[in-house]
């Protein structure tokens, strides 16, 4: 199988965490230049189909994209540490926080970088107030992950998850526009150094 990764995108970093914590390391590797335009070429758009990174190129030529669904694949050829749940109650429970993570944190993080960061200008057609108002949307959302983790070590439970990846990721990658946690809440500051302690947060850094 080839990973086709871009180490400057968060999205290609969730499938990077996510093979270090399982320790997969057969699966080659192929990076390309999202500056170079790399993921808009020919012979890329023929394969994905999109211009987005990441993109899982199976053994039969099939190709995956969508970082969770890259992930779920991965989970099915490597089930352990189990990351996505072991039972209907679990999974239910750890899709719900993946997707909140996703949609409440992780986007509105994204956004708000893309419009924001300089470097990114040349990739994007820039709205100052687009990066304002996601910025305040996911400091909104960090509440709600702030009350969860007041009771739970991880976002999903006692263990580590696709929602923690999926979070972690996104605060990491919102350090390029100077994002930081908001002032008092501390569940989520200790949850978060917690997973940038980890040795899969090194993955591919």
């Amino acid at each position: 199988m080839k990973l086709y990764d871009s180490f400057r995108a968060p999205n290609p970093r969730r499938v990077r965490w996510f093979m270090a914590e399982k320790g997969v390391t057969d699966i080659e590797v192929i990076n390309l230049d999202l500056f170079k335009a790399e993921h808009r070429t020919p012979d890329y758009l023929a394969k994905a189909g999109v211009a987005n990174v990441p993109a899982l190129e199976l053994d039969d030529g099939t190709v995956i994209t969508e970082s969770l669904a890259i992930c779920r694949y991965l989970e099915s050829l490597y089930p352990e540490p189990n990351l996505f749940g072991r039972d209907p109650k679990e999974t239910a429970v750890i899709e719900m926080w993946t997707r909140r993570a996703e949609m409440l944190v992780a986007t509105p993080l994204m956004m708000a970088v893309r419009h924001a960061h300089p470097a990114l200008a040349a990739l994007e057609t820039q709205i100052p107030e687009v990066a304002a108002s996601n910025r305040q949307a996911a400091e909104r959302a960090l509440r709600l992950f702030d009350r969860q983790l007041a009771t739970h070590k991880f976002i999903a439970g006692d263990r580590i998850t696709m929602a923690d990846i999926c979070a972690a990721i996104s605060l990491d990658f919102a350090r390029m526009v100077r994002f930081a946690v908001p002032e008092g809440l501390t569940n989520v500051e200790r949850w978060r150094g917690e997973m940038m302690a980890r040795d899969a947060a090194k993955a591919g850094v």
